[in-house]
């Protein structure tokens, strides 16, 4: 039997009195108050670090890719998935893809990358996955990074720093509510949850349970 996989925010203080669910074999904090929602719709840091993801790379990637029949994102563009999730491309020869509903499109393509298509190599993806939601997460992103993410484009891929953590950010529709997306190396996932966490606190939000954004 195979270990649990565990959040790289899992032991984040703010989260050690949620309520837990399974999912993709990982606990989940889907709920940790009552006041979840309201809180999100200031400001919310939600964990997805459970979703299913992939990636691959190479000089025939974006080929395949579109041999499988998906659409290819432009360079530093990404594009919504069937599983509600997104399919990303990182400069013009790597691709990262999510899936928010199910494993539909993570599966097929890591069934496919199994294969060992030519020029195409697969790229393990074990990123800290976290959302911020909410009516003042630009006030956050101002604070914490120098992009002003009112002048990006919907489905821009931006990699940039965060509080110094390298981090690729995308906005994103999640069960209806507009969210940008955080993803960044799992080692430095307990710094940028807890500083985040404190910034937002300021700010009137906080963590909040994944239930505000799936499985509604």
């Amino acid at each position: 039997m195979s270990a649990m996989r565990v959040s790289p925010f899992h032991g984040a203080p703010a989260v050690r009195d949620a309520h837990w669910s399974e999912r993709n074999g990982m606990p989940v904090a889907f709920h940790l108050g009552d006041d979840d929602f309201a809180r999100a719709s200031i400001l919310g840091l939600v964990d997805l670090s459970h979703l299913a993801r992939t990636g691959f790379k190479g000089p025939g990637a974006a080929g395949w890719l579109e041999g499988l029949g998906f659409d290819l994102p432009p360079p530093n563009g990404w594009k919504p998935s069937t599983a509600g999730g997104l399919i990303a491309r990182l400069a013009t020869s790597e691709f990262f893809v999510e899936d928010v509903t199910g494993t539909g499109t993570v599966a097929t393509i890591d069934r496919e990358l199994a294969q060992l298509a030519e020029g195409v190599y697969p790229v393990p993806r074990q990123d800290a996955a976290l959302a911020l939601t909410g009516s003042r997460v630009n006030e956050l992103l101002v604070q914490t990074c120098n992009v002003n993410f009112l002048d990006i484009g919907e489905q821009a891929v931006v990699m940039t720093l965060m509080i110094g953590v390298a981090v690729l950010v995308v906005r994103q529709t999640i069960g209806g509510l507009g969210c940008h997306r955080v993803w960044c190396d799992p080692s430095f996932a307990p710094y940028l949850w807890n500083t985040l966490t404190e910034i937002a606190g300021e700010l009137g939000g906080g963590p909040v349970g994944a239930r505000v954004l799936v499985e509604r």
